[in-house]
C-alpha cells in the first residue's frame, strides 16, 4: 500500500484542489464522460483521462513514457500539468497537496480525475482522500454486473491481456470470473458502500450506465448540474460514442443466465441498495 505524507490539512479557500472524482465504473461510460466534461465551458480537464495517481503511480510507478507523448497538447496549461505529474509520481508515497496542484490550470472553472480504478481503492485511501479535500464530489456510474463483466472480458481478450477462450463452457468462463481483476470491479454495491462510508450523502452521486444507453442528454445533464456546472452549455452531442466496442464476444442466452446466477446475489444486492435503474436488474435474468 502507498505511503500517505505526513500532511493533513484540508487546502485552504482558493488553493488548487480537483473539485470532483469519477470512480468508475469501468466499461460503464466514464470516457464518454470525460470527452463531454472535457468540451464543456465550465470544466477544464487534464490533457490526459485517466491519472491512476491513488492506485498507482503514487506507488513509484512512474508514468508510462508512451503514454504522455500520445497526449496533443492543447496549450501550455496541458504541457505544465504533465511536467508536475511526472516530478510528483517520483515520490513513492501520496503527497496530496502536491496533486491538489496538479488542477491549478483550472483556474475559476470545473476540474476533477476521472480514473475507473478508484472504485477498487481501499478505505484507508478513500478515508485520507476525503479528510485533504472535504468538499469532493464524488461520481460513480454504475453497470449491471452481468453485462460489465463481459463487457471487460471482451475488452482483456481483444487487447491481449486475456487469452481467447471458449464462451460456451460453463467452467471456463466461471475461471475468467474469478479472475481478481473482474471480481475488483465487477461489485458495484461494494464499491458504493465503501466510498459512502467516507463522503458526505449530498456529495456522492450514483448514476446507471442504463441511462447512458437510453437516455444519455438527461444523464449528461445530471452529472453536469450535481458537479457545478451549466447543462445547457453542452457542446456536444450527448450521443456521441467513445471507445465503441467491435468484436464483441458472443453471449449466448444459456451464458447469460449462467453468469447472472454468478452474479446473482450481487443482482439482487444492487436493487435493494442502489435503486434507480439497478431495481430491474434481477428480473433482466428471471431473479
Amino acid at each position: 500500500m502507498p505511503i500517505l505524507s505526513p500532511d493533513s490539512l484540508a487546502p485552504k479557500p482558493g488553493e488548487a484542489r480537483p473539485d470532483f472524482l469519477c470512480i468508475g465504473a469501468q466499461k460503464a461510460g466514464t470516457s464518454w464522460l470525460y470527452h463531454q466534461l472535457n468540451s464543456h465551458p465550465d470544466f477544464w480537464m487534464p490533457p490526459l483521462k485517466e491519472l491512476h495517481y491513488f492506485d498507482q503511480m503514487s506507488c513509484s510507478r512512474h508514468p508510462d513514457r508512451s503514454t504522455w507523448v500520445k497526449i496533443a497538447f492543447r496549450d501550455q496549461r496541458d504541457e505544465a500539468f504533465v511536467a508536475g505529474m511526472e516530478t510528483l509520481c517520483s515520490t513513492p508515497f501520496i503527497e496530496r497537496e502536491r496533486y491538489g496542484q496538479l488542477f491549478a490550470p483550472k483556474e475559476e472553472l470545473l476540474s476533477g480525475d476521472i480514473t475507473p480504478r478508484y472504485s477498487t481503492l481501499p478505505e484507508e485511501i478513500i478515508a485520507m482522500t476525503m479528510d485533504y479535500f472535504p468538499q469532493l464530489k464524488v461520481v460513480f456510474i454504475a453497470r449491471d454486473p452481468v453485462e460489465r463483466a463481459w463487457s471487460d472480458l471482451a475488452l482483456g481478450v481483444k487487447s491481449g491481456g486475456l487469452l481467447p477462450f471458449d464462451v460456451s463452457d460453463h467452467n471456463v468462463v466461471t475461471q475468467r470470473l474469478l479472475h481478481p481483476d473482474i471480481l475488483m470491479r465487477s461489485f458495484p454495491s461494494m464499491t458504493v458502500t465503501r466510498w459512502r462510508r467516507h463522503v458526505p450523502e449530498e456529495q456522492m452521486r450514483v448514476y446507471f450506465f442504463d441511462d447512458l444507453q437510453n437516455r444519455p442528454a438527461a444523464l449528461r445533464a445530471e452529472i453536469i448540474q450535481f458537479l457545478g456546472g451549466d447543462p445547457s452549455k453542452a457542446k456536444v452531442e450527448a450521443t456521441v460514442k467513445i471507445n465503441h466496442a467491435t468484436n464483441k464476444l458472443p453471449l449466448s442466452a444459456e451464458m447469460r443466465s449462467h453468469v447472472a446466477q454468478f452474479f446473482a446475489r450481487e443482482l439482487r444486492t444492487c436493487a435493494r441498495e442502489l435503486g434507480g435503474q439497478a431495481a430491474e436488474w434481477p428480473a433482466r435474468y428471471g431473479l
